[in-house]
């Protein structure tokens, strides 16, 4: 065999792995014949040790051969002629996409080993591994995606899963709307991440990472669109990767994340899911040296993220939230790395960050008990030293930063009164004007005093 043809067949076998668990979790379920848990749990064991082995052996082969580029084509899957458009599935194995996949691979092996413990005898264990297996073969595609419509499948399998899995205890209200309010924000995040997929379509003529970024290996390759083109894509991208990184103005869906089981917080918005938009960013780099605006746009928003993360997780009253917004705390000062080009820091930073932060959720619920447990063996509260912030700002700074941190910036009531309500207003007069057209449209004998009437009312409603 030749060398191509050896990362060929490894590198199917790291995307087919979660497919095949996928596939076959899935038809379990739908046959109403799923298997046992602990069958269960080792097939899923075994697709993630298979995949992970792909993986591990294809960064050998490439440290071993100095391949810094491997490219896997599998063919176009949809093609619209008329539209001169084609989904071209096509992943690449460079410096960027192999360690992601390899964490990838990892944390969900260990979060899938913890699971599978922490959900015995729980009514939704084959819908939580099922939902697993979607979140995995998500990752592994948006990691390996060498085109933007690939990393968009990707993407999207990524979302439906966490928000599903946020409204995993469905039997309650809060979790369900909770979902649905994740899904909204991440609708938002994907419309802007498919109009940046068709501005690249409509510049380069594909939504080959290679034909937009050259063809060098990541993170020598050099942009080939002028700094106005680079600064609208990028603008889209990054408003994207805002979104699903819970960065600023977003942010506020990340409280309501936790409402899902805790090894699905932990391997989501501790560790993947969260670094997923900072992993886009990195993916697009080359954009950001040909457009020092859009460099400036991304440190400013790392930062204002940094700096709220920092604050909001200071008055969490539990310690998931607390972790969610460290993790955002995080995830801004990579983002910040990204936009002054450290791309390789960026990189280290995010793989560390998100071994500690799964780690962190993980254990957060026995750490509770093991504090109250050292409490109640001394008999008092544990003290807290004041921090330095706390002696150098002023008392009333620090109540209105508290009073600030503790309503989330209040970004939630932002975004609901000057967007969600503008756009919920508009929905609705449009729904009274076609149920008042509707209902006169079939009467041919309606007077042209009425028509009158009903375009006054109109032009009443729109006052």
């Amino acid at each position: 065999m030749t060398i191509e043809s050896i990362y060929l067949l490894l590198g199917l076998i790291v995307v087919a792995s979660p497919a095949v668990l996928l596939a076959v979790l899935g038809l379990t379920m739908l046959l109403s014949r799923p298997m046992n848990e602990a069958t269960q749990a080792n097939f899923t064991k075994a697709a993630v040790v298979t995949g992970l082995t792909a993986a591990v052996t294809i960064l050998g082969m490439m440290l071993a051969f100095d391949s810094r580029h491997v490219v896997i084509e599998l063919g176009n899957w949809v093609v619209i002629p008329q539209e001169h458009f084609h989904f071209h599935l096509k992943f690449v194995f460079d410096r960027l996409s192999v360690p992601f996949t390899i964490l990838s691979f990892v944390l969900c092996g260990t979060v899938g080993a913890f699971a599978s413990v922490y959900l015995h005898r729980d009514a939704g264990y084959q819908r939580f591994f099922l939902l697993y297996a979607f979140f995995l073969l998500g990752m592994v595609a948006s990691s390996l995606a060498g085109t933007i419509e690939t990393l968009f499948f990707g993407w999207e399998l990524v979302g439906l899963s966490s928000a599903l899995l946020i409204a995993y205890f469905h039997e309650r209200p809060g979790p369900v709307r909770n979902g649905q309010r994740v899904w909204t924000v991440y609708r938002v995040a994907d419309a802007a991440f498919l109009i940046a997929a068709l501005t690249l379509h409509h510049l380069t003529g594909a939504g080959d990472f290679d034909v937009l970024m050259g063809t060098g290996p990541w993170p020598e390759g050099v942009a080939v669109i002028d700094s106005w083109h680079a600064l609208i894509v990028g603008l889209l991208l990054l408003v994207a990767a805002a979104g699903k990184s819970g960065m600023v103005p977003f942010s506020g869906w990340l409280p309501r994340a936790m409402e899902g089981p805790t090894p699905s917080s932990a391997v989501f918005y501790g560790a993947l899911s969260v670094h997923l938009g900072t992993y886009l960013l990195l993916r697009v780099s080359p954009l950001l040296e040909v457009s020092l605006p859009l460099s400036i746009a991304v440190i400013v928003l790392g930062l204002v993220s940094a700096v709220f993360g920092a604050l909001a997780s200071r008055v969490q009253s539990d310690v998931k939230n607390a972790l969610a917004f460290a993790s955002l705390t995080q995830v801004g000062i990579i983002t910040v790395e990204i936009g002054c080009g450290f791309r390789y820091l960026a990189l280290i930073h995010m793989i560390g960050h998100a071994c500690l932060r799964t780690l962190q959720l993980l254990r957060a619920p026995s750490v509770l008990k093991d504090y109250q447990s050292l409490e109640n063996a001394i008999g008092e509260h544990l003290s807290t030293t004041p921090s330095l912030w706390e002696k150098l700002i002023p008392q009333a700074q620090r109540e209105w930063l508290y009073r600030f941190s503790l309503e989330r910036g209040h970004l939630d009531g932002v975004l609901d009164e000057y967007i969600v309500r503008p756009f919920i207003k508009v929905f609705r007069w449009c729904d009274q004007q076609e149920r008042r057209w509707s209902r006169f449209a079939g009467d041919s004998e309606i007077r042209e005093s009425d028509r009158v009437a009903i375009y006054e009312d109109s032009l009443e409603d729109v006052a």
